[in-house]
C-alpha cells in the first residue's frame, strides 16, 4: 500500500511542476479566461498516466479567440503536439484542446484543455463530480482505485470515471472484479457524466 501511495504522491508533484512549467494557466488567464483543475489530479487520484485536465471558461468563445490563445501556448518549444476538436456547435459548447508537453525531466504530459462557454450546461459539472468523489474517498477507497490504475496494463483502456464508479458503486476491489463490472456496465447505455450522490 505504501509503495503505491508514494508513487502517486510523486506523480502528483511531477504533474503540478509540469503544469507550472507549461505556463498554460497563465496564458489562458491573460486572455481573460477562468482556469479550473478537474480530473484525477484534482481528486488526488493521479497514478501512472501523465494527464492533466483543465476546464477553461470564457464568455463568447469563437474559433478565432480560442485558436489565438492556443497560438500563444504553441510558441513554447516544449509543446510538441496540439490536437483540436471543435464542439462549439454541440450542446457541450466547447473546444477541446489536447497538447503534449515535454517537462524539464523529458517526461511527456498530456494537457487536456477544454475551453467551455460560461453558463452552458456543463459549466462546473466535472468540478462538482470531482469534489463529490473526493469527499467520499476513504483511505481504503483511494488505495483501491490507485492500485487498480497501477495494475492496469498499458494497452487496456479503462476510463477514469469507470474506475471510480466501478469501485464506489460496483464494489470492485481487484482488476478482475472491475473487468467483470465493466462488461455489464458497458453493455447498457452508460454516461461519461456519472457522479456519486452527495454524502
Amino acid at each position: 500500500m505504501e509503495k503505491i501511495l508514494e508513487f502517486a504522491s510523486r506523480r502528483e508533484a511531477e504533474a503540478f511542476k509540469a503544469l507550472d512549467e507549461s505556463h498554460v494557466k497563465e496564458i489562458w488567464e491573460t486572455a481573460g479566461a477562468e482556469v479550473r483543475l478537474v480530473g484525477s489530479l484534482r481528486m488526488g487520484l493521479l497514478c501512472r498516466h501523465r494527464d492533466i485536465d483543465l476546464h477553461i471558461y470564457s464568455e463568447g468563445i469563437t474559433e478565432q479567440s480560442s485558436f489565438a490563445t492556443m497560438a500563444e501556448i504553441a510558441k513554447n518549444p516544449r509543446i510538441i503536439e496540439i490536437k483540436c476538436i471543435n464542439g462549439l456547435h454541440t450542446e457541450e459548447r466547447c473546444i477541446a484542446w489536447h497538447a503534449k508537453f515535454k517537462a524539464s525531466d523529458d517526461a511527456v504530459w498530456q494537457l487536456d484543455m477544454i475551453h467551455i462557454e460560461k453558463g452552458t450546461v456543463y459549466d462546473g459539472f466535472f468540478e462538482e463530480m470531482a469534489d463529490r468523489i473526493k469527499a467520499l474517498l476513504t483511505p481504503e477507497l483511494r488505495h483501491t482505485i490507485l492500485k487498480l490504475k497501477f495494475d492496469t496494463p498499458e494497452d487496456e483502456e479503462i476510463h477514469g470515471v469507470e474506475y471510480y464508479q466501478g469501485v464506489m458503486e460496483g464494489n470492485a476491489t481487484t482488476l478482475d472484479e472491475l473487468r467483470r463490472w465493466l462488461v455489464a456496465h458497458r453493455a447498457t447505455p452508460s454516461s461519461t457524466y456519472w457522479m456519486p450522490s452527495k454524502s
